[in-house]
């Protein structure tokens, strides 16, 4: 370690420096909401902070458990999350295929809509996309919250470069054998995209599970929260038990920050694999 450091250039050990220090200036917040959950609430606002607490307060936990239904929001969560993604994976890879490799009028001009969808904020149909779920009668259910999710241009945006690197000689070896288009598209393109598939399922659960505004909008009882409403409706409470409301804060943002640390590769595989072009 130390013959690296005296071989490294002043400019690299000064780079290094900065991103050890704003990888703990960024991690730092999360580090006292989770050390915060297991204190009292006299505990967070005590002068000098306490950096690590004396004593593991579980109650925060067992309160917001036992007095909240915190499994069923996060059993919505992880279906909402789940399902959303698959579907937008399996429209978005079947789009992308189609605009890489197929050949049919009106291409460039669709795709180009395509990529202006990407432009218009989320929140500009938020009302009359609204108007539409209370036209169907899919307020506080599942398919409310899961439909306008799956309508995303992004993953067909992403998708795409990855199936324009696979080369075309692939899927003519697969025609000359007399496979089908969509035996083709399974067997021998999708296994060479997985990178992509699997950089598109993390970015999309994450985004779905971080969903806050549309989610508040369909759930109308407190059964169909997800983690993050639920979580949102306990700070909003009028209550002094900080403590008890970083327990709830914790719960929700714990398993992304897992996801990452175990998916954090593949992610990175699936991005750099996305960028480099024949």
């Amino acid at each position: 370690m130390k013959k690296k450091l005296k071989h490294m250039e002043p400019f690299d050990l000064i780079l290094n420096i900065l991103v050890c220090l704003g990888a703990v200036l960024n991690l730092f917040p999360f580090y006292w909401l989770i050390t915060s959950s297991f204190k009292t609430s006299a505990g967070i606002f005590k002068m000098p902070p306490e950096w690590f607490p004396p004593t593991f307060h579980y109650k925060n936990y067992i309160d917001l458990f036992v007095g909240q239904p915190a499994f069923r929001w996060a059993f919505n969560s992880i279906w909402v999350s789940v399902v959303t993604t698959l579907l937008v994976v399996t429209c978005s890879s079947l789009a992308a295929y189609a605009f890489s490799k197929l050949e049919f009028k009106g291409k460039n001009i669709l795709f180009a809509l395509f990529i202006g969808a990407l432009m218009i904020p989320k929140e500009i149909f938020i009302v009359p996309l609204f108007q539409i779920i209370l036209k169907f009668n899919l307020s506080d259910s599942y398919m409310g919250m899961i439909l306008p999710n799956v309508a995303t241009t992004f993953g067909v945006f992403l998708l795409k470069g990855f199936f324009d690197s696979v080369p075309d000689s692939i899927r003519e070896s697969g025609r000359l054998d007399g496979a089908k288009e969509m035996t083709i598209f399974i067997k021998l393109i999708m296994p060479i995209v997985k990178p992509g598939i699997g950089a598109l399922f993390i970015l999309n659960f994450v985004n779905v599970w971080n969903d806050y505004l549309w989610q508040m909008l369909i759930a109308r009882s407190k059964d169909m929260m997800t983690l993050m409403v639920g979580t949102a409706s306990i700070m909003q409470e009028i209550s002094p038990n900080y403590a008890y409301k970083m327990a709830g804060a914790t719960v929700a943002s714990l398993p992304m920050l897992l996801i990452f640390i175990f998916f954090q590769r593949y992610f990175t595989k699936g991005i750099t694999m996305g960028a480099v072009k024949e």
